[in-house]
């Protein structure tokens, strides 16, 4: 493998937005795309992230396949949900893009763990980050089967290995975690100007 497992989605993230400074759909869902290989890593404790995340791409992206000029802009799926009533059904683009959002923001968080704290395992780190982000926003059922998931977690000394590839690991995961988050903080600014960054899970 050229680079580490992140070099895909770091080239990915230069076409994020337009030159007016918007953020654009399929670019953006192509980076979170690009990410999935480095959630597979994780094997079984990051399965239920992974068809979570899956799902959510999906369902964002048949939205802008059934008309990709009105919906080249991320937030405009968004708009056209608010005007007809429908952005807090559970099957929405909204609610797609808030988890994608919220799932997303867990790995930037469970990276800078691994970066911060070299001395924890795997699971400290993905515990610790779960905490930070997806808990406040899970029922009781989907924290248990987190909470039991991330015993799951691979070791930490032979993951980074298999991330690393041919390429500077920690200096990716960095620059992961810095160019990555702006762009989350943008999606829940939005979100929560229109009223839409605090849904729950059922």
């Amino acid at each position: 493998m050229e680079g580490t497992v992140f070099t895909p989605s770091l080239e990915g993230m230069k076409h994020v937005k337009s030159e007016e400074g918007e953020m654009l759909t399929k670019p953006f869902l192509d980076v979170c795309k690009l990410i999935l290989p480095v959630i597979d890593k994780f094997g079984a404790a990051m399965a239920l992230v992974k068809s979570d995340i899956g799902g959510n791409i999906s369902r964002l992206e048949s939205k802008y396949s059934s008309n990709p000029s009105e919906f080249n802009l991320l937030y405009s799926m968004v708009q056209t949900e608010i005007e007809a009533k429908k952005a807090k059904a559970s099957s929405s683009c909204t609610n797609g893009l808030l988890w994608l959002t919220r799932a997303m923001d867990f790995l930037v968080e469970l990276f800078r763990n691994l970066l911060e704290h070299p001395d924890w395992t795997m699971s400290e780190a993905c515990s610790d980050s779960y905490k930070k982000t997806l808990k406040k926003w899970h029922g009781w059922l989907a924290s248990s089967s987190f909470t039991v998931a991330m015993k799951l977690s691979p070791d930490r000394k032979k993951f980074m290995e298999v991330i690393g590839g041919t390429g500077d690991v920690n200096a990716d995961i960095e620059k992961f975690c810095t160019t990555f988050f702006p762009l989350l903080e943008e999606n829940h600014k939005f979100l929560a100007s229109v009223g839409m960054d605090d849904l729950k899970a059922s």
